[in-house]
């Protein structure tokens, strides 16, 4: 027999990389992590793992392992999932973490209608960055990730999960007041190459990147900032634009004009929900899942 609990292991191995931060991601220490491991090898009667320098790989043999790991496990999920619905109790508790702009908007008004409903269901918030939200949602740290991809995201078809699109989210460019572009009902990317930009958090950097180079620039990136309040208010005091999305709010920065961005295609974010492959149907997370999309079908971010 294989202990499901050391194949998530195993599983969180191969996404992070090493016995370090895979102790961290688990809450274990490194040699009970080291311990799992060569349970689940002797389990298994194979070598799942040899030296590379200071890192641990995957054997031919841990790889096939590893592939049926992710059905196994997406099945167990299932079994949870059945199971809920013979659980008399009203109590639920659901993770859910999401990029910084996605918790005013979405996150935290979902939690609030969830713990309104007849059988409240409470959910725990975290802000975090799209590319940990998957290794968090492998871990068990989350349940449910609002993300947008970016490259080097896991693909949507990627065994482990199953991504659905939540919205698609218009960028608009952040310009001082008094720009040559703030009077525009719209501009192109390409309008802005000439311009110094502000780098704002990892994720909107990917994006804004991205979307710059298929425009045919590269953009220069001048100042940075994490925190939307400090790339807007650089961008008042004529230091350079940026792409801020929708789910961003301008209000407080008066000397800032945000100008719609048309082009084809046109520059958008999108928005999805990511759960482990298989839990969809375990009731919190249908409910948290339904909340999040009844919120979204209220967001003006197109």
């Amino acid at each position: 027999m294989i202990d499901l609990r050391l194949l998530q292991t195993l599983r969180v191995l191969h996404a992070q990389g090493t016995v370090t931060a895979t102790a961290r991601a688990l809450h274990l220490s490194p040699s009970a992590v080291s311990e799992q491991l060569r349970q689940l090898a002797r389990q298994v009667g194979a070598d799942l793992l040899e030296r590379d320098g200071r890192r641990l790989r995957l054997t031919e043999a841990g790889h096939v392992l590893l592939s049926h790991a992710d059905a196994l496990t997406a099945q167990w999920e299932r079994v949870r999932a059945d199971l809920s619905r013979h659980d008399a109790s009203p109590y639920r508790t659901l993770r859910v973490g999401g990029f910084a702009t996605s918790v005013g908007p979405l996150l935290a008004p979902a939690a609030q209608a969830l713990l309104r409903e007849p059988r409240p269901v409470r959910a725990l918030l975290t802000e975090t960055e799209t590319d940990r939200c998957y290794r968090q949602l492998l871990s068990g740290e989350l349940d449910i990730a609002v993300v947008t991809p970016l490259s080097g995201s896991p693909s949507s078809d990627d065994a482990r999960f199953d991504q659905q699109p939540l919205l698609d989210e218009a960028q608009d460019l952040a310009v001082p007041s008094g720009h040559p572009l703030a009077g525009r009902d719209h501009v192109e990317l390409a309008d802005a190459a000439g311009e110094d930009w502000i780098s704002a958090h990892h994720d909107q950097d990917h994006l804004a990147r991205a979307l710059c180079t298929a425009a045919g620039f590269a953009p220069r990136m001048t100042h940075h900032a994490n925190a939307w309040h400090a790339v807007l208010d650089m961008v008042a005091h004529g230091l350079g634009v940026c792409l801020v999305p929708r789910l961003v709010s301008c209000a407080a920065h008066a000397g800032v004009v945000r100008v719609p961005v048309h082009g084809d295609p046109r520059p958008l974010r999108r928005v999805l929900t990511c759960v482990r492959r298989g839990s969809h149907e375990q009731e919190g997370i249908a409910r948290g899942l339904a909340a999040l999309r009844a919120r979204a079908a209220q967001v003006p971010a197109g």
